[in-house]
């Protein structure tokens, strides 16, 4: 791909390490003065790639020692940018970082932008677009899943299910070249059955991969699992209890909650985002009211709805609460399960009793959460790459609706109705580049422009 950078020709710098206390901090340089700048800060100077050597950083302007970093030189095209590069291993902490990136700064090189690293690797083949992308979600990895997804995809494996079936789309527009070049001919070289085959093998190949979504978005922003119910029944307890770690305010005082908190946490198989929700009641305190009203909201948009209560009644309420305002499964948790008497009898036998102050009944819950994940998820990702972003499924799903229609027009029986074959394959065309736009083989600056908005500084 050869995408055309905003300052393309510039040598830019940045930390790639968060500013804050630690032990190391690494700033990078890379672009065509790169190793001129360092050359001119740093003694000694070695320009040997990819060795490892302690120097001496000085100030451009006052020749004070700044650092002592350990320096690693990659000479372009070997290097992750494919450009002439620097990195620099300081001491960490706000100061001395600081000081070293603005150092570079002044001798001439330019603040990166926000992915510009990464964004440079893409416009030198480094790495295509899915690749870049799931570098940011290794970053942004709040799942044990969701890190094994994003280094599948960092390994290249959706970008090669992704050329696959262009090349598939390439084929049967290989196919049909004869009756385009030569439409005068009765028939081609090649049976027409044998296109429609291979269309068809083509549709249910799209048709697999679109069925990952639903695990992509589950594997990437983790399942919503909200917590509802009247004020004061241990909702907050059970979600820290389930957290491992207080994030909500517990109180004897009903009505705490007043807005949404969440928090991502691995059961399992699967990552949960958890959702604490303000008490389901009427209310006249107008603050409360728009808690109640943003309950009602994240139940709509829940995958699983935890219906919590600590007495018959207010589970009750709970449940039906709940499955008004939800199409998402709904279980029934009985909270403080440890002031519940031996002989209580559930309100029906999916009801499930636990105790946060005691962890009774807890490892059941996370066992059943796990269990309607799975079901939500389905088993049609495990033997193919997941598409992790709306970007991802949109693309597919418009190559399927050209390949679609393509086939559509391709076995039409009705002489009348059909559609001549040069029109026919403007639809495998537009089907390919669908599928383009997704790895980069064609420039797509808007894409790439949204991919790297959200990247950090100096990676």
């Amino acid at each position: 791909m050869n995408a055309i950078l905003p300052g393309a020709d510039d040598t830019i710098a940045a930390l790639a390490t968060p500013a804050g206390r630690s032990a190391l901090a690494v700033v990078r340089m890379s672009g065509p003065k790169a190793h001129e700048i360092a050359s001119r800060l740093l003694d000694p100077w070695r320009p040997t790639p990819r060795v490892a050597y302690r120097a001496s950083l000085s100030d451009p302007v006052t020749g004070r020692l700044i650092e002592r970093p350990v320096v690693t030189v990659y000479r372009g095209p070997r290097s992750y940018t494919g450009e002439d590069l620097v990195e620099l291993s300081v001491h960490g902490g706000h100061v001395g970082p600081a000081r070293a990136l603005g150092a570079l700064l002044a001798a001439g090189a330019r603040a990166a932008l926000p992915g510009e690293f990464t964004r440079r690797a893409v416009a030198a083949g480094k790495v295509d677009v899915l690749q870049a992308e799931a570098i940011g979600d290794l970053i942004d990895a709040e799942s044990r899943v969701m890190h094994d997804a994003a280094l599948s995809q960092l390994d290249g494996r959706l970008s090669r299910r992704i050329d696959e079936l262009r090349e598939a789309v390439l084929h049967v527009e290989a196919m049909i070249a004869y009756d385009i070049d030569f439409p005068e001919e009765d028939s081609g070289p090649i049976d027409p059955s044998r296109v429609q085959e291979a269309t068809a093998v083509l549709l249910e190949a799209l048709d697999r991969l679109l069925a990952t979504a639903a695990a992509g978005e589950v594997v990437r922003r983790g399942a919503r699992v909200v917590l509802a119910g009247v004020p004061n029944v241990g909702k907050s307890s059970l979600f820290n209890a389930l957290v491992g770690r207080e994030r909500a305010i517990v109180t004897q005082y009903a009505g705490t909650t007043r807005d949404a908190i969440e928090a991502v946490v691995d059961l399992g198989a699967w990552p949960v985002r958890l959702v604490d929700t303000a008490g389901l009641r009427a209310t006249e305190d107008p603050i409360e009211q728009l808690g109640v009203a943003m309950t009602e909201r994240t139940l709509a948009d829940a995958d699983v709805v935890l219906a919590c209560g600590d007495s018959r009644s207010s589970l009750g309420d709970a449940v039906t609460a709940a499955g008004r305002l939800t199409r998402a499964p709904v279980v029934a948790v009985r909270t403080k399960g440890d002031l519940v008497a031996q002989s209580y009898e559930s309100n029906g036998a999916d009801t499930l009793v636990v105790s946060a102050l005691t962890g009774a009944g807890i490892g059941a819950l996370q066992a059943r959460l796990e269990a309607l994940v799975q079901v939500r998820v389905g088993d049609d990702w495990r033997d193919t790459p997941l598409l992790t972003r709306e970007r991802h499924r949109a693309a597919i799903a418009r190559a399927r609706s050209e390949v679609g229609a393509f086939r559509d027009a391709w076995s039409s029986e009705d002489a009348s109705s059909a559609v001549p074959v040069v029109i026919a394959a403007v639809h495998l065309r537009a089907a390919a580049l669908a599928l383009e736009s997704l790895i980069g083989v064609i420039e797509v600056e808007d894409v790439l422009d949204h991919v790297f908005r959200t990247f950090c500084v100096g990676k």
